[in-house]
This record gives structure tokens, C-alpha cells and sequence, in this order.
């Protein structure tokens, strides 16, 4: 799965997309991801991952296979710096040891033209959970710069109780959130969820943007927690792309709402997996 949503462009003048990219799960040969930003007009520098790189497995081979496979897809597209934070399905069987091995660490901040980023995971105690230390780090990182400074916060679970029930919160969010509360201008960008939602705590705005496959429902109107039937005669329904242009300055900034077209997606596994189950049979994320 894949949502697209931010990107810093050369030039201060130059017109901005970013890409911030969520839920990919991959699994096998699916190649075709990188085509959609790499057929940009403006090639981003920076594309930012919400967790999910990869489809978990129960073979430690075969999901070190499947990580491989990600860094491959993701070093051709066009360039770009790529961070990235674990989803339950890269770390929480492991407490995030794989992922480590092959991407990095599982939090860290950094900056980029003027903002300054931070990568928060709350997926590898094997719970909803940022914890103590990652938290003492993070209020550390933050006490560096001004409270005016721009933030932005990514992460795989949403910070605040969006549905419990369905694991869709992080226990210690509220910490997090006081911590980022003194601060004027921070966004938090988050997946996990497979929909689009918008969400904001004082000045604090939080998104997760739609996914490229496995659709959820509204979670107010629906008891169970499982992705939507897929229906033949609307494949893509409640799946695509966000972009977001403007420019540097963070002005005239216009909302681009992309659906998918089997073109675009055609031959990949996650379309593989789309057709081969039916409206009784759709999976748990």
C-alpha cells in the first residue's frame, strides 16, 4: 500500500510536491510503485514512509527477502532522500531488529530546507507504544530549537485514540502530544489506518492519507475491522494518491487528489491480492 502526500524542491522559487508514502506491504515484484513519482513533473527530494515497508512473514528468510525488495524498488525512484519509520509489519514480531538490519534506525530526527523532521516509532515494543526512552529523546531533540520552528512528526500509528479498539491509537500519544504542544507549527503525517483522515489537537494537524490497496471503512459506522469488499465494478474505490504542490515558502499550496487506474497499477501483487478475494473474505490488517 502507498499514499502519497509531501517534497522540497531545488530552488525556493520552484513549485513543491511531497511525497510521503505509507502502507507499501511489500511482498513479491511490484516494481510499478516507483512509477508514479518517478512521472512527477518535479522530482522530490525527500519522500517520506509511514511504516508497512513490507508485508510481514513467517519465515525471518523470506521477510529479509521482502526488505531487500523494498530498498531495491525505493533506489529508483528518481533520486530522492527516503526516510522511513517500521510499521507493525516491519518490527513488532522482532522488536524492529530486521528492520534496524536493513533500514536504519527506528527513530531519529533530521532537517530538511528549514524544517526540521522527526521519526517516531510505535510499533516495535510489540504494542501501541512509543515509550520512556524514546519519548526522553524526542522532548531532548525538540528542546533545540524554538517553539515557532516548523515540525514535522511521521510515524505508523496514529498519536491519538482515532478507534482503540482496532489498535488504532498509541498508549502514550497524550505524552507525545504535550511534548509537541508548546510548538506553533508542527504536523503530524501517520498510516497504519489504509484510509484518509484528518485530526487536530491546538494547532497540532495530524493526516494519514488513502492507501493504494486494502481500503478500510469509516470506523464510526462499522463494527468490524476489516478493509471493504473488493467490487469488481469499482476496483479503485476509497484508494489513491495525494499531492500536495506549492511552493518552498509554503504558500499557494493546492490539494491534488489522484485515482488509481489499472494502468497504473496492473500486473503488481497488490492487485494480485485485491482480485483474489472476494466481499466474505477480506483480511485483518
Amino acid at each position: 500500500m502507498l499514499e502519497v502526500d509531501v517534497v522540497l524542491q531545488q530552488d525556493r522559487d520552484t513549485p513543491q510536491v511531497l511525497p510521503y508514502q505509507s502502507l507499501t506491504h511489500v511482498e513479491h515484484n511490484e516494481s510499478q510503485k516507483k512509477h508514479r513519482v518517478n512521472g512527477l513533473k518535479n522530482k522530490p527530494e525527500l519522500i517520506i514512509v509511514t511504516g508497512d515497508l513490507t508485508h510481514d512473514a513467517d519465515s525471518p528468510d523470506e521477510h529479509a527477502k521482502r526488505f531487500r525488495l523494498f530498498k531495491e524498488i525505493s533506489s529508483k525512484i528518481g533520486g530522492a532522500q527516503i526516510k522511513v519509520v517500521p510499521g507493525e509489519n516491519d518490527a513488532a514480531l522482532d522488536g524492529g531488529d530486521m528492520f534496524r538490519e536493513h533500514m536504519g534506525p527506528t527513530h531519529y530526527s533530521f532537517d530538511h530546507r528549514g524544517v526540521h523532521f522527526i521519526a517516531l516509532d510505535n510499533v516495535s515494543r510489540g504494542r501501541p507504544e512509543v515509550g520512556t526512552e524514546q519519548l526522553s529523546w524526542m522532548k531532548s531533540d525538540l528542546a533545540r530549537f524554538p517553539k515557532s520552528a516548523p515540525i514535522i512528526v511521521f510515524t505508523h500509528r496514529p498519536l491519538f485514540d482515532l478507534k482503540p479498539e482496532w489498535e488504532w491509537f498509541t498508549s502514550d500519544g497524550d505524552q507525545v502530544m504535550n511534548a509537541l504542544a508548546p510548538y506553533e507549527n508542527v504536523t503530524v503525517l501517520y498510516g497504519h489506518i489504509h484510509r484518509e483522515n484528518f485530526h487536530q489537537a491546538g494547532t497540532t494537524k495530524m493526516y494519514a492519507a488513502r492507501s493504494l490497496i486494502f481500503a478500510f471503512p469509516d470506523p464510526a459506522t462499522t463494527p468490524v475491522k476489516k478493509p471493504a469488499p473488493f467490487d469488481k465494478a469499482q476496483p479503485f474505490k476509497n484508494l489513491g494518491l495525494r499531492r500536495i504542490n506549492g511552493n518552498a515558502n509554503g504558500s499557494d499550496l493546492q490539494i491534488e487528489e489522484v485515482e488509481l487506474a489499472t494502468a497504473e497499477y496492473s500486473g503488481t501483487v497488490g492487485m494480485d491480492q485485491m482480485l483474489k478475494h472476494g466481499s466474505g473474505d477480506a483480511k485483518d490488517e
